[in-house]
């Protein structure tokens, strides 16, 4: 298995996935905050109650303007009935004029409490009322000072039985000019005249008058004024409070898009270019997600899958893995062999999950998985590395135990050659065993080779002109075999990099036989270097010849494995280990009667013009 950090994985995933799919869903930023609450107590509060406060002062303000325009008619009023009851009675006989009826059916319009009439001491000459006739009105007032101003006057007073009276009074002068002489209160009421003429001052015009206005329905209205005030800053303190709420409501709904908008951008990259394939499959059984690395892995691209049901676009051996994970309700991991639309087959190592929601609602089902063949290759490499270690470390101990026994074998047979010089027959054996004890001897020589490390000696080498030289040697085995030799530069010209000149020669010779070997009569070979990227560069050696089966391409550089009849099986081990050297790489592909490539990549930190 590959993931050792499955739980991890998935907690991530799922905390990805909950974030951009359910919990986008919920209305977070709909919960208020009590400083909200709290401040648009503290913002609204003192507005709304300076404003009630200063509405009731300006309607009280406008109810005492009129009750006191209302007071100064009615007092204007009866001034004018006054002087135009003297001016009848300068031709009637005197007493036949009463302004008491006067001021009665005046004092009998709606709202009036009182009309009376008073000197600057306080007695009633007249009113409404002829029972107070003669009492005291208008205690703790400078009446003296207002008898003689135009002025109106007003306040607020309680009758015995506690209701308020808006009273509005002034100087009462209704004898000017030439009925300035009449005593206008004996014309009022002439039975009482001579008890008020002992009280009246020698000053006939300076009097008082007083009116008293109900104010019952002035409370009425103050009180329906006062209520409608306190309702309207209520509803107005609720519309800025709902302005408020709405006005954070706005902003925090922004807040949360935006950042939701760059979870969602987090997320898609983080699924999109993780280096794993994701697929995931919603309830209905319907592709949602499908990222690169999926696609590249199953050779399908994501407009083909999303919104398709998963039975009908995936393979089948993985869509039985995810109704497994279905009926089973767990995860599924399973290495497995999974066979592509395009035929081939990919080395999968998959993990299956169902995805739940907070509420332990069913999202989906998340598939991972990842190509197992580039880890399938170093376990091979891996293995063979280690194989190769145990041999090379038998093999240097076999040939030193080898070598001394052919030394005395060569020279026996060296010495039966000489005493037996008249026996043809002796001398072709003795030709014969010197042959194969130099042979073994050379075999010996490649495995202890192969056996001991490799010595490397770097310089800056231009590796163009290397592969000249290389071809060259060459040229002539090519030639015979009717064999065309290409050398494909590009834009590599003149670069030096820091290799072993000698030991890559070695290397790429041993390519080029090879190569001719394989090809026979006729062919291309071609040689092309190129920069793969910034501190790599790659060689590369093709052939047109009869290539190699895919199961011998699993052992090519395995130690004595070889086709050849004359072949050691050292050759290609010798070269893995010179590239191994140089921390670089070597790898073949081939098929039989396809030709074969070998790519050389070598490490170029020092590349220089």
């Amino acid at each position: 298995m590959i993931y050792s950090d499955r739980p991890l994985v998935f907690i991530l995933l799922k905390k990805i996935f909950m974030t951009t799919r359910e919990k986008a869903g919920k209305r977070e930023w709909f919960r208020i905050p009590p400083w909200i609450l709290v401040g648009s107590v503290i913002i609204l509060g003192p507005i709304l109650i300076f404003w009630t406060h200063e509405n009731l002062n300006r309607e009280k303000k406008f109810v005492t303007e009129m009750m006191v325009e209302k007071g100064a008619a009615l007092i204007r009023s009866f001034e004018a009935g006054a002087r135009t009851g003297m001016m009848g009675m300068m031709g009637m006989h005197r007493g036949e004029f009463r302004l008491q009826r006067l001021l009665t059916e005046t004092a009998r319009q709606p709202d009036i409490v009182y009309l009376v009439v008073t000197d600057t001491n306080g007695t009633i000459l007249a009113g409404n009322d002829p029972e107070k006739i003669g009492s005291v009105h208008g205690k703790n007032l400078d009446l003296q000072q207002i008898s003689h101003e135009t002025k109106v006057h007003w306040r607020e007073v309680r009758d015995p039985d506690g209701a308020h009276i808006f009273e509005v009074f002034r100087g009462f002068l209704p004898a000017r000019g030439r009925f300035r002489g009449y005593d206008w209160a004996s014309m009022c009421n002439p039975s009482r005249q001579p008890h008020l003429q002992k009280n009246r001052s020698r000053n006939r015009s300076a009097d008082i008058i007083f009116v008293g206005l109900d104010m019952q329905s002035v409370e009425a209205a103050r009180k329906a004024d006062t209520l409608h005030s306190i309702i309207m800053a209520v509803i107005l303190f609720l519309i800025g409070f709902v302005g408020i709420f709405f006005l954070f409501l706005t902003q925090a709904y922004r807040t949360a898009k935006e950042t939701l908008t760059r979870v969602k951008a987090f997320s898609d990259s983080v699924v999109e270019n993780m280096p794993i394939g994701l697929l995931f499959i919603d309830g209905d059984g319907r592709i949602v997600s499908f990222n690169q690395t999926a696609e590249t892995i199953m050779a399908i691209s994501s407009a083909e899958v999303l919104g398709q049901k998963a039975h009908e676009v995936l393979p089948h051996e993985l869509h039985s893995l995810v109704a497994q994970c279905k009926s089973e309700t767990r995860i599924i991991e399973k290495e497995m062999d999974c066979p592509l639309a395009n035929g081939a087959v990919v080395p999968l190592d998959i993990i299956i999950s169902p995805l739940q929601g907070d509420d332990d609602t069913l999202l989906g089902y998340i598939a991972l998985f990842r190509d197992l063949s580039e880890i399938q290759n170093l376990k091979s490499e891996v293995e063979r590395s280690r194989r190769l270690a145990s041999l090379g470390k038998l093999a240097a101990g076999i040939a030193h135990e080898i070598r001394n026994p052919l030394s005395s074998i060569k020279g026996f047979a060296t010495y039966f050659k000489e005493r037996y010089q008249d026996v043809p027959a002796d001398q072709e054996t003795a030709d014969i065993m010197i042959q194969e004890v130099e042979r073994l001897n050379r075999v010996i020589g490649q495995l202890l080779e192969f056996a001991r490390p490799v010595s490397i000696e770097k310089r800056l080498t231009n590796v163009l002109e290397l592969l000249r030289q290389s071809l060259k040697l060459v040229e002539g085995d090519a030639a015979q075999k009717k064999i065309r030799v290409a050398l494909e530069e590009g834009s590599f010209s003149g670069k030096l990099v820091d290799i072993d000149p000698d030991r890559i020669k070695q290397v790429l010779l041993n390519l080029y036989l090879n190569a001719l070997e394989a090809m026979g009569e006729g062919g291309i070979l071609t040689v092309a270097v190129r920069q793969k990227e910034p501190g790599m560069i790659e060689i590369e050696i093709r052939d047109t010849g009869k290539g190699i089966s895919k199961e011998d391409l699993t052992h090519v550089f395995d130690p004595y494995f070889t086709r050849k009849p004359s072949g050691t099986g050292l050759g290609l081990a010798i070269v893995h280990k010179i590239m191994e050297s140089h921390h670089g790489e070597i790898h073949i592909e081939s098929a039989v009667g396809k030709g074969t490539k070998v790519i050389l990549s070598l490490p170029a930190k020092g590349v220089q013009e």
